[in-house]
């Protein structure tokens, strides 16, 4: 192991900490036995690592102080136990990417190594590839859904920022015009609803295509389990092979699995379509009211001053209250980046107010053209 100053070796603790307090409060929510003990054993890998670490802060003269979750940490342990583990398990794949790349370049092969194999048991939990199982362990993650709920909150976050991000520009691109308050009003509450209500038929449109393509698709594969139930044992044992069990235990998984022809349809509607066929890819009235709601909320934020005050004090209220806004929604997504919460922020906020102060400015050249 590279031998490094106190503190690489106090962030490396901190780490392996944090990770191993997110693993517990996973297998403390879990409602699968197996994945619990999956969870309880990544987390005793961690308390290890971390162990390791605390050694090698005392033996260069430190000290280990007392460990407190951060506040990222905190944050995705309150959605796991809000909403459960799969909200929070794309984040967790992050965080074991990032310690496979710290641990890769300069620290411990063999820690790396683990973390690397625990980014693969994250992504197979999460449905995307379930490579490195034995059969048991891999025949009873076929029946998880995937991520949706890491994904639908890292939508929520975008599709406020869209609204946020789309009405402040184009509120200011009126202010700029030098048009009366209630016209601005009035074009900031249009263009709210006009975006979201484009912005949920799109998302209705496109789950509502999924479902039906899907629903098609799973048609076909359960015409093929009827009529050629050997040609899909050997589609799901080369499916299985390719991720990484032998041929003897792919080929003795997809024979167990064919045995129930019900079984066998759900599996491969999971492993070929990647779709859970009880869900076929969510609600497409669900997806929409979610998409008009989270769109109306970003949206009414750069609008709200214009109910209340006119001219110059209207328009640096709403700038202010939507700095604030795009601030939030950038810090919110370091949930998924695990990047820097402040450069985040700051950098959501320069890009939104660059979008706004353009059509500022056209507004502006628009209006005096008019006046003119």
């Amino acid at each position: 192991m590279t031998k490094l100053s106190i503190d690489q070796y106090l962030k490396f603790w901190n780490d392996e900490r944090n990770s191993a307090y997110l693993y517990t409060v996973l297998s403390e929510k879990e409602t699968d036995p197996r994945i619990q003990e999956v969870y309880r054993r990544m987390a005793a890998v961690e308390i290890r690592h971390a162990e390791k670490w605390e050694h090698a802060i005392e033996e260069g003269g430190g000290k280990v102080p007392e460990f407190k979750p951060a506040r990222r940490t905190r944050m995705l342990a309150w959605l796991a136990r809000r909403f459960g583990p799969e909200w929070v398990l794309p984040s967790m794949q992050n965080m074991e990417q990032e310690g496979v790349s710290g641990y890769g370049r300069q620290v411990s092969p063999g820690m790396a190594s683990e973390e690397r194999s625990h980014s693969k048991i994250l992504t197979a939990i999460t449905g995307s590839m379930r490579g490195g199982f034995e059969g048991g362990s891999l025949a009873q993650l076929e029946g998880r859904h995937r991520s949706a709920g890491g994904n639908a909150l890292r939508a929520a976050v975008l599709g406020a920022n869209d609204g946020l991000v789309s009405n402040l520009s184009l509120v200011m691109g009126v202010a700029g015009a030098a048009l009366a308050n209630r016209s601005i009003l009035i074009t900031g509450l249009a263009g709210m609803l006009a975006g979201a209500c484009s912005m949920a038929l799109g998302e209705w449109l496109s789950v509502q295509s999924s479902r039906e393509l899907f629903s098609h698709q799973i048609g076909i594969e359960k015409e093929e389990v009827e009529n050629a139930p050997e040609e899909e044992a050997e589609e799901l044992a080369l499916i299985y092979e390719a991720r990484g069990l032998t041929h003897e235990q792919a080929h003795l998984l997809a024979t167990q699995i064919m045995q129930n022809k019900d079984a066998a349809l759900d599996t491969l509607a999971r492993e070929e379509l990647g779709v859970d066929p009880k869900e076929l890819g969510g609600s497409a009235w669900e997806a929409a009211i979610t998409s008009f709601i989270l769109f109306t909320v970003g949206a009414i934020v750069p609008v709200i001053p214009f109910f209340f005050l006119s001219g110059t004090t209207a328009v640096v209220i709403s700038i202010a209250l939507s700095t604030v806004g795009l601030f939030l929604l950038g810090a919110a997504i370091t949930l998924f980046t695990g990047k820097s919460v402040i450069s985040s922020g700051l950098r959501m906020v320069v890009f939104g107010l660059l979008a706004a102060a353009l059509t500022f400015g056209i507004g502006k050249l628009i209006g005096v053209s008019l006046a003119g």
